[in-house]
């Protein structure tokens, strides 16, 4: 199971990762609220600004503090490396 960094040493699962959306839009602030009512939301923040919502596929939602375009390519370079092991497995 590989993990990704989402801010001041909080990891994530990434082969659990359903989506990462900007927390601008009113259909994301929604999705938040509703997620902090039912108990599903995870705030990884330490008290700053959200700058990107993860979605699982738990249906959590985590608010993270770290920009959703480096969170983007932290997943791609972390599945990258699983794509690159599977091909040396083979070679060898």
């Amino acid at each position: 199971m590989k993990f990704i960094n989402v801010g001041f040493g909080n990891m994530i699962a990434a082969d659990r990762v359903v989506a990462l959306a900007n927390p601008d839009s009113a259909p994301i602030k929604r999705l938040i609220q509703d997620s902090k009512d039912d108990g599903r939301a995870i705030d990884v923040t330490c008290g700053r600004r959200t700058r990107a919502v993860i979605i699982t596929d738990s249906e959590h939602v985590i608010l993270s503090a770290i920009q959703t375009e480096t969170i983007a390519n932290r997943l791609e370079n972390n599945s990258s490396a699983e794509d690159d092991g599977a091909e040396d497995e083979e070679i060898e």
